[in-house]
């Protein structure tokens, strides 16, 4: 047996056990993380969306007018499918969905600091699931 008496080791384990079970917790979560901030982006070319892509994509650079009222608010990029930036670097466009009675699934989400000249614009089919970048 060890050196320890009984007394002293039924009160050290418990706790190495807890400090071992949020030293493992933290590392992998904190590896989960590591993943999600540099997201793998495909990248589409503007040609290859569908026109109502391509026309929002238009209005962005133009400064609009949008057809909807939330059509250029902040993207939070809280899914963090996006490269990682400040709050309020991302604004986000609908691409209409023909047929759909609402918003739709579909969205342009550009970056930068003036909102009609952006460093990189993506593309999302399926509600920021995804994302691909649309190469300009």
């Amino acid at each position: 047996m060890c050196r320890f008496g009984r007394s002293a080791a039924k009160q050290l384990f418990p706790k190495l056990g807890l400090a071992f079970i949020l030293a493992a917790a933290l590392g992998v979560a904190g590896s989960a993380d590591a993943k999600r901030a540099a997201p793998e982006l495909g990248v589409v070319t503007l040609a290859s969306l569908p026109v109502e892509a391509q026309k929002t994509h238009q209005l962005i650079l133009s400064g609009g007018p949008f057809p909807y009222g939330k059509d250029g608010i902040a993207f939070g990029n809280r899914e963090r499918q996006l490269p990682a930036n400040p709050r309020g670097y991302y604004r986000e466009y609908t691409v209409k969905t023909p047929g759909s009675r609402d918003r739709g699934a579909r969205r342009i989400v550009c970056g930068g600091r003036q909102p009609t000249q952006p460093e990189a614009c993506y593309y999302t089919g399926d509600h920021y699931a995804s994302f691909k970048q649309i190469a300009q």
